[in-house]
């Protein structure tokens, strides 16, 4: 889809760059493998690898834990690092290429016995990388969470930039930005909706999670698609070493893992899954009209890898996740009501090792978002489909130029298919059936590309910059129907399109960069810019993202989002690197922004482009950041000042107002308390100005009926939102084979009403008047869980 001279330019210039760089590199050999966990042989992402005698050389092991590094003949030593393993140094005699895989072994004792050395623990200061967070499963664990459930969006939310929709809902906000400007990536596949139980539980069981990094900034050049933030998550590899059992046994769910080797040394495999049982309750204690109904939610991660040889390495890894929700009433065995929705990925991918200094892989991704709702009577039933689906061809390569430059270049192509919303019926009836299958909505298709280069370049002992460029484009294809409408949203006029044939076509040049100047070791000022188009865009008339919510693409009315966003940061560690701070400043602009008009109709309406309006976008904040990453005592402390501005000539006369994730200010406080060698404690609190609503300002009557009255856009304000959980891990059992604690956990402990949403009604003791009510869901929710792994 990407045409000719723009693919002769993007390669010529590839070409251009090796060359430069392997002239420059002529006199130098390369070390170059893999850094694995010597217990598990699961591969070491983000590993440090140093050279004592010049301390101003090293590298990073990449996503799948191989590193290559560039370096003058002669002997040094080598020093591998990661967090909470212990250093390993090799000395070599250098004098040609040389392949060195390394084992590191997890340190066996408490972090707070402990210091890293420098190189490794500074990264947040040295690297280019600003607005990019890495959160430590383990961590993940001792977090007090909602009903027990460790989960990795709800931790993601007590992070600077990082703001929660609603009560206990997994979807977020960030940088100003709406749910649907994230892209969400597991195992390189897109996840569409992220969430269990209408938001309430994420769909990542972190046991079967290995590395989760978000960049809310500064996002590199090999991600496009969203203008807001990358969460990118990687899957377990299993161990290769041995079989393994890990699981927990909670008050709503059970989980189960297993993992070993398919033969040692050489792949692994892992199966883990998740369910809950909150319908069996139902079913036990549930009134009598309820014992029919289902309300549960599961998943199964399942990955393997296998080497097939010095060179490759295959991996074959996947989700399926399902949440259902059928309501029948005992009473009325005809009526029956159900919802059920999830996500299924499957992700292909081969390691090439093409030279000690060219890495390549190679994916084939599928990604499926479905829902689907019944609802009848009877025999007169029918079921609506919404969704999207997505197949995707990725090739990305890692050349390791030398010690001042790695770069990194690929291509990638994505057929989406979406489903608006497809009816089929199941009902004798003769009428029905015409009057549902009127309302269906054909199928929408796109392909989406994009082509890409980067350079990590060291240009000094104080200077590093990460550069690139990216090229996307999209293409809405056919068969469909393209209406064009009046500045009222009446039907002017459509035209036909038939099987593949285009309809329209969008696409731009997104440049990235981001620049750190080293102070000393311990401090640094660093830049970023970014520009991303995005081509899909989510439809919901909620604030939370709910099963019914509709993916669409670009078209002849919808254009592509463009999010620009520009930072700069001061970061600052004490103490051997045990606290980090850091304080960032944005600004985002975006444009062609979504809202809808007055009592939009998304549901079965063929021309939903009508009630679309269109405008900008901008926000800008200031993120302040303090942890301690050492000691018994660990934690963090996060601050957050920002404002969230639309500004659409169809709404308020084209007055600026607040986006309703206009949340101004955010505190979040996170502790962490190793008291023995049995017992551990942790606590959060969360504090957030009330987002913004639209409220009515008043009521009127006409010929007896009472019309609500509303004045601008957003000019309310839900109340601030605040709240501490606790909680507490007891440890039984802790041998090298095998582990068993318990977690208690108090969500919400001083049981504050929270306002979840606002509604108005008449006033029962004087009807003249309207009362608002608050709603409010959880006031004060113990759990326990007991966990175990052998």
């Amino acid at each position: 889809m990407i045409n000719n001279s723009v693919m002769r330019f993007y390669f010529s210039m590839i070409i251009l760059m090796l060359c430069f760089q392997s002239i420059m590199a002529q006199k130098k050999y390369s070390i170059s493998g893999t850094i694995r966990d010597i217990k598990t042989g699961e591969m070491m992402i983000g590993a440090a690898i140093t050279v004592k005698e010049k301390p101003d050389i090293g590298a990073v092991s990449n996503a799948y834990g191989f590193y290559s590094l560039s370096i003058e003949e002669g002997k040094y030593t080598f020093a591998f690092h990661y967090t909470g393993y212990e250093e390993r140094d090799t000395v070599i005699d250098l004098h040609d290429n040389n392949k060195l895989d390394i084992e590191i072994s997890e340190l066996v004792v408490s972090l707070h016995t402990f210091e890293l050395s420098s190189e490794a623990a500074n990264k947040n200061v040295t690297s280019p990388e600003m607005s990019v967070q890495k959160v430590n499963v383990k961590e993940i664990s001792t977090i007090p969470v909602f009903f027990g459930e460790h989960d990795i969006l709800k931790t993601i939310q007590l992070l600077p930039g990082i703001k929660g929709v609603t009560e206990g809902n997994s979807g977020f906000y960030v940088r100003g930005g709406g749910i649907d400007q994230n892209l969400i990536l597991l195992d390189e596949a897109n996840v569409y909706n992220p969430a269990h139980l209408l938001g309430f539980f994420s769909i990542f069981n972190s046991d079967a999670i290995k590395d989760v990094t978000i960049y809310t900034g500064g996002i590199p050049a090999q991600y496009g698609g969203r203008i807001s933030s990358v969460l990118d998550i990687k899957m377990n590899d299993g161990d290769n070493k041995e079989f393994k059992v890990t699981g927990g046994v909670g008050i709503i769910a059970t989980r189960l893992t297993f993992e070993g080797p398919i033969k040692k040394g050489k792949g692994s495999f892992i199966i883990s899954g998740r369910r809950t049982y909150a319908d069996l309750f139902v079913h036990l204690f549930g009134p009598s009209n309820l014992r029919n109904t289902q309300l549960y939610f599961y998943d199964f991660n399942v990955k393997a890898n296998y080497e097939l040889g010095a060179k490759d390495r295959i991996y074959l890894s996947g989700y399926f996740g399902r949440d259902a929700f059928d309501f029948n009433n005992n009473t009325n065995a005809n009526q029956n009501f159900g919802i059920n929705w999830g996500n299924t990925t499957a992700t292909l991918r081969e390691n090439h090792l093409l030279s000690d200094k060219l890495f390549l892989n190679s994916s084939l991704v599928y990604s499926d978002y479905s829902n689907n709702i019944t609802l009848g009577a009877g025999d007169a039933q029918f079921q609506v489909v919404t969704g999207i689906r997505d197949v995707s061809w990725k090739e990305a390569f890692e050349y390791y130029a030398n010690s001042t430059n790695t770069i990194r270049f690929g291509t990638q192509e994505t057929f989406h298919t979406f489903r608006p919303g497809e009816v089929t019926v199941n009902t004798a009836s003769t009428v029905l059936p015409r009057v549902l299958l009127s309302n269906t909505i054909g199928r929408k298709y796109g392909i989406e590309s994009g082509i890409y280069i980067s350079d990590e370049w060291k240009t000094s002992k104080r200077v590093n910059i990460t550069y690139g460029l990216r090229y996307s484009l999209f293409s809405e294809l056919g068969p469909g129907l393209a209406y064009t409408y009046d500045s009222l949203g009446n039907v002017l006029d459509s035209a036909s399109y038939k099987n593949n044939q285009i309809m329209k076509t969008y696409g731009g040049l997104e440049p990235r960069a981001s620049i750190v100047y080293i102070l000393n070791e311990n401090s640094s000022v660093k830049a970023s810019y970014n520009r991303i188009y995005q081509y899909i865009q989510l439809l919901s008339n909620s604030t939370v993202q709910t099963p019914v919510d509709l993916w669409v693409p670009t078209s002849n009315n919808v254009k592509p989002q463009i999010g620009d966003q520009e930072a700069i940061g001061y970061f600052h560690n004490f103490k051997n690197n045990t606290y980090e701070t850091s304080v960032e400043i944005y600004y985002k602009n975006m444009q062609n922004q979504i809202d809808y008009v007055p009592d939009a109709n998304l549901i079965f309406n063929k021309t939903l482009e009508s009630q679309l309006l269109y405008g900008r976008g901008y926000a800008y904040g200031a993120e302040f950041f303090v942890k301690k990453k050492y000691g018994k005592f660990t934690g963090w402390i996060g601050y957050t000042f920002s404002r969230t501005i639309r500004v659409f000539p169809g709404i308020d006369n084209g007055t600026p107002y607040p986006a309703k994730q206009d949340i101004i200010h955010d505190v979040s406080v996170v502790g962490m308390y190793e008291l023995s060698k049995k017992w551990s404690l942790s606590a959060t609190f969360v504090y957030y100005t009330g987002y913004a609503v639209t409220f009515p300002s008043g009521k009127y009557e006409i010929n007896g009926v009472v019309y609500s009255e509303y004045t601008d856009r957003n000019a309310y304000r839900m109340p601030p939102y605040n709240r501490l959980d606790i909680g507490a891990t007891y440890t039984t059992v802790k041998t090298e084979k095998k582990e068993c604690s318990w977690n208690f956990s108090i969500y919400n402990v001083y049981a504050r009403e929270n306002a979840f949403s606002i509604y108005f009604q008449q006033d029962p003791n004087n009807p003249s008047q309207t009362e608002a009510v608050q709603l409010s869901l959880f006031r004060f929710v113990p759990a326990i869980t007991y966990n175990f792994k052998f």
